[in-house]
């Protein structure tokens, strides 16, 4: 299952005070890719995700997860979608502090009524999230018992617990060291290339980026540009061209 939006436009306010920030943006996030997506501050990049994600609607054009075009989905469907085929992984990690970490991570499927036989099922799936995530000696753990890469591992397991199509990630190593930060991100690469998932990621980091298949790059609400096989240093060179003056400006 893959994400994508088709010439989609978000517009805020009104008259004089009128914001577009998508301008008629076509593009997938194929199943087993994992995305970056990039941009100067305001170019739209959160804009973007939050439309793909069902989490803000479209003035325009359209967007689907899977087969599903979510301008067709009342507010209950789209709260069922998102739960059962979308992960998010936020900046700030939104644990919950009073539950241990796996309560956090088993956290969605505790909210879709999955008990009994079905958390059977699903234990030998959580058994190898927290596997991988490396967090098998912190379960019973409180999140402010852990460091912010921990939590922030807590937070990937949790997005994959339910076994996600597609996992949208908003600055996810903004408050991690580097260290910490490379762990999440090969987590999320674990993620697409291992399990499949489509995985997008808005950063405003080149070496976050780095890790990434493919680099989208986002300016004034516009795709202006694609990057595949990214290094931190070509996606550093290309967001500095979005400082330079076009050519044949005044310097000022």
């Amino acid at each position: 299952m893959s994400a994508r939006v088709e010439d989609a436009v978000k517009i805020y306010g009104i008259a004089a005070t009128q914001v577009r920030a998508l301008d008629h943006v076509s593009v997938e996030f194929p199943a087993g890719r994992f995305t970056a997506v990039m941009g100067p501050s305001g170019s739209g990049k959160s804009t973007l995700m939050h439309c793909a994600a069902g989490l803000d609607t479209l003035t325009a054009g359209s967007a689907w997860i899977g087969g599903r075009d979510l301008s067709t989905l009342n507010d209950r469907q789209l709260t069922l979608l998102r739960r059962a085929s979308v992960g998010f992984v936020f900046q700030a990690f939104n644990l919950v502090p009073t539950l241990t970490v796996l309560e956090n991570i088993t956290l969605p499927l505790d909210l879709a009524g999955r008990g009994g036989r079905e958390r059977e099922a699903d234990r030998e799936w959580i058994d190898s999230l927290v596997d991988v995530v490396g967090l098998g000696d912190r379960l019973r753990h409180r999140p402010s018992e852990l460091s912010g890469g921990q939590q922030q591992r807590v937070a990937v397991a949790r997005a994959l617990v339910a076994r996600p199509e597609v996992v949208f990630a908003d600055e996810p190593t903004g408050n991690l060291d580097s260290r910490s930060g490379a762990e999440v991100l090969g987590l999320l690469r674990t993620a697409s290339q291992e399990l499949g998932r489509s995985v997008v990621m808005v950063t405003h980091d080149p070496v976050a980026a780095g890790h990434a298949d493919e680099v989208l790059f986002l300016a004034d609400g516009r795709l202006v540009d694609t990057m595949s096989a990214p290094t931190a240093a070509l996606v550093l060179e290309r967001m500095k061209a979005f400082d330079r003056p076009p050519v044949g400006s005044a310097a000022r």
